[in-house]
């Protein structure tokens, strides 16, 4: 009986595509036995923190038409109630107001990078298992092929054996 490679050695193997016969059942054996497919936004959302789950909430508004539409309204609203409203807070070169857009800015960019960078890892991890899921399916789905091979060239001689049989019955 064959030493059973770790899983260090067998990717090993299988990255240098180096490997024997035996090399080749216990790596199916192993990819075949134990799945590979992860559900990633479920094992993403369980390692989110709180400040992650408000980095997306934010960026999930900010990048929305309705924000688009409720800041423009804002700011008309802002500009309007400045130059014709009884009470003027902010006149007309707004200055308060480009130091509210200066602060929404430069607080927002970083909290949707932040938003955006665990979207990449999240992205990077899906495209692992993408391809573990893929190598695997190709070596299961080439085991098939070799096996259905193997049962064809049986079935052929078995074929040939009953012919000569047949042969051999009416020789007789």
């Amino acid at each position: 009986m064959a030493v059973k490679k770790s899983k260090r050695e067998i990717v090993k193997l299988l990255l240098n595509k180096e490997f024997s016969a035996e090399d080749d059942e216990e790596l199916l054996d192993l990819l075949v036995e134990q799945p590979i497919a992860i559900d990633i936004d479920k094992q993403e959302d369980k390692n989110m923190t709180r400040g992650d789950r408000v980095a997306d909430k934010i960026s999930e508004i900010a990048g929305s038409w309705g924000f688009i539409f409720g800041f423009i309204a804002f700011l008309v609203l802002w500009m309007c109630l400045n130059l014709f409203g009884v009470i003027k807070i902010d006149e007309y070169p707004f200055i308060l107001l480009n130091l509210l857009l200066s602060c929404l800015a430069a607080l927002q960019a970083p909290i949707i990078m932040m938003s955006q960078n665990r979207q990449a890892k999240k992205d990077s991890l899906r495209n692992q298992n993408d391809y573990r899921t893929d190598l695997k399916s190709e070596l299961i789905s080439e085991e098939l092929h070799h096996k259905v091979e193997e049962i064809l060239r049986l079935e052929r001689r078995i074929v040939r054996l009953l012919e000569e049989d047949d042969v051999n019955d009416a020789k007789k």
